[in-house]
């Protein structure tokens, strides 16, 4: 196994040259410098805050935590796949309900529609070069499906445990890719993500999905364990974007720096695909899918 993530410079037209293909489809993740300019990731953090600073933490208190798996009985995160909403980390509030940060450096994410209701992410999430990328990488009928906020705050920032987004973003058959951006370098020290190249061409480990309650289930379907040991850190600098396929197990550790470690990722299913209905993360029909075009 090689020490490292298969690393490139960014293609100018967003196509991933033949050795970039045969290294994500070996790894199941590539990791592409310089992908958006470092003046590109400072606008859309720029349009973030102004976000945050209009929302109000007094009405809503929702935390998002892959450890606790609470957000899943939440009303205001299982309905948020067409709207701008925001999650607290779990240490975000002391016992008298104080944020123990700034109100910045307290949320966990934003999610899951910034691409289709905001024009700054509109833009960003829209452009010939991920349009390229998509097309290059076998999209037919390319559809980003949800875009999330992740804010990684210092001090606080949580654990993601290890998972596989075709788990949350199934499709049959399955077509879930990844397409995250550092809008801040992202270091060993901040949590970057760590993926186990290779291991995307193992089983999907669990289906989440609403049974017919509505009710969230996370259902075991192979009990095989992640091999941890064989992660590499994807540790990224500003501008760069990781693409991963829907299987390709991921984490991230505790942020514990001083540092927050700001990204931004969309997430992309194939509409030849079959989406259903069971999914937890819906749609309005006034809100329709869209692909990478502007």
């Amino acid at each position: 196994m090689n020490a490292s993530l298969p690393e490139f410079t960014a293609p100018e037209n967003g196509e991933l040259s033949a050795d970039m293909l045969a290294a994500f489809d070996e790894a199941g993740v590539v990791v592409l410098r310089d992908f958006v300019s470092v003046e590109a990731c400072h606008a859309l953090r720029q349009r973030m805050l102004e976000l945050v600073d209009d929302f109000d933490p007094a009405e809503v208190r929702s935390a998002f935590s892959t450890k606790t798996d609470e957000h899943q009985a939440d009303d205001y995160f299982v309905s948020s796949g067409d709207k701008i909403r925001f999650f607290f980390e779990s240490g975000a509030f002391d016992e008298e309900g104080n944020l123990v940060q700034s109100k910045v450096d307290s949320l966990n994410k934003a999610g899951h529609a910034m691409h289709d209701i905001d024009a700054v992410f509109d833009r960003f999430s829209r452009t010939p070069e991920l349009a390229g990328a998509a097309k290059s990488i076998g999209f037919e009928e390319p559809a980003i499906i949800q875009s999330m906020y992740i804010f990684k705050p210092p001090r606080i920032g949580g654990e993601v445990l290890c998972h596989q987004d075709s788990t949350y973003i199934y499709t049959e058959p399955e077509s879930c890719v990844g397409f995250w951006f550092a809008l801040e370098d992202a270091t060993v020290e901040n949590g970057c993500m760590h993926f186990i190249p290779g291991a995307h061409k193992e089983p999907l480990r669990k289906r989440n999905y609403r049974d017919a309650d509505g009710r969230i289930v996370n259902e075991i379907v192979d009990a095989t364990p992640f091999d941890l040991d064989q992660a590499l850190p994807a540790a990224a600098p500003a501008g760069t974007l990781v693409i991963f396929d829907g299987r390709a197990p991921h984490y991230s550790a505790p942020n514990t720096s001083d540092r927050s470690r700001h990204a931004y990722t969309l997430h992309a299913i194939d509409q030849a695909c079959d989406y259903p209905a069971s999914n937890w993360l819906q749609r309005s029909e006034s809100l329709p899918l869209r692909g990478f075009e502007s």
